[in-house]
């Protein structure tokens, strides 16, 4: 009996990175029992955070960041969610402000997210979304180790947003959860987009707020792949769409925006 314990105890240890996370459904399908998992607290190789939520420890205790966590749930435990909108932006170099003080909110996309995830002391707080924005759910997503450098020895990389995929979920938190002025910045920095992945992705929206307010923004900075691009070739719907209060309906999307989103009498939108 002791001999099978230290080979449960091992097939953890060889599967989980010191630092790492595992919640208690995973143990019991790697065979290790809730009366293992408090032995094993007990003598110190596993680590409770919350209930039925568990770190191998360090050899210096360092608090728990929201990347290994989301590496945790994608690479050990096999959970669908990836990091998304805003977020994803940001880690592949489109964000125009640094954050000062506060965090800003980490922003992650799935299926089925653990309802104890939101009860860890993360470095950042994290905002959640379903993946319903798209019909095909892993349509426009990547992976980069560039952001996950301390994990290169098990060679596991960040699974997020392409930046074509994360506009188009940044865009669909306007306006409550997101601002006109900085994803106007944000677009500002978006010259190198695919339009192919961006068609794909517009024709995969369930949202016609989306798409039409992706060509708003498009119209407005006019980078070279917007001419590959013709609205006419995606639903956007019929009749207008209040948004913000006190603004303006677009002349060609009919729908309701800031002001100074609204183009000029005889500004040409392209196609």
């Amino acid at each position: 009996m002791g001999a099978l314990k230290e080979d449960k105890l091992k097939n953890v240890l060889e599967a989980v990175p010191a630092g790492f996370v595992v919640d208690a459904p995973w143990l019991e399908a790697h065979g290790v029992s809730r009366f293992l998992t408090r032995k094993y607290i007990a003598s110190g190789w596993l680590e409770r955070l919350q209930r039925g939520v568990f770190r191998r420890p360090t050899p210096q205790p360092v608090p728990l960041d929201w990347q290994t966590c989301l590496l945790s749930l994608q690479h050990i435990m096999n959970y669908q969610v990836h990091a998304g909108g805003i977020t994803a932006l940001s880690l592949q170099g489109y964000s125009h402000y640094l954050p000062l003080g506060t965090s800003p909110p980490v922003w992650l996309y799935g299926r089925a997210i653990p309802s104890w995830l939101a009860r860890l002391k993360l470095d950042a707080p994290l905002t959640t979304r379903s993946i319903s924005l798209f019909n095909d759910p892993t349509l426009g997503l990547a992976e980069s180790k560039s952001v996950s450098a301390n994990t290169l020895p098990w060679g596991w990389a960040l699974r997020l947003s392409s930046p074509e995929r994360a506009i188009l979920e940044a865009l669909d938190e306007l306006p409550d959860h997101e601002s006109f002025h900085n994803l106007d910045m944000m677009f500002e920095g978006l010259a190198t987009l695919s339009p192919r992945r961006l068609s794909a992705l517009l024709q995969s929206c369930r949202k016609i707020k989306v798409r039409r307010l992706f060509f708003v923004f498009t119209d407005r900075h006019k980078h070279s792949w917007r001419e590959r691009l013709n609205p006419d070739e995606f639903d956007l719907g019929t009749g207008d769409r209040a948004l913000v209060k006190g603004g303006k309906i677009h002349p060609r999307y009919r729908i309701m925006v800031p002001a100074e989103f609204v183009p000029a009498t005889g500004d040409t939108n392209g196609p």
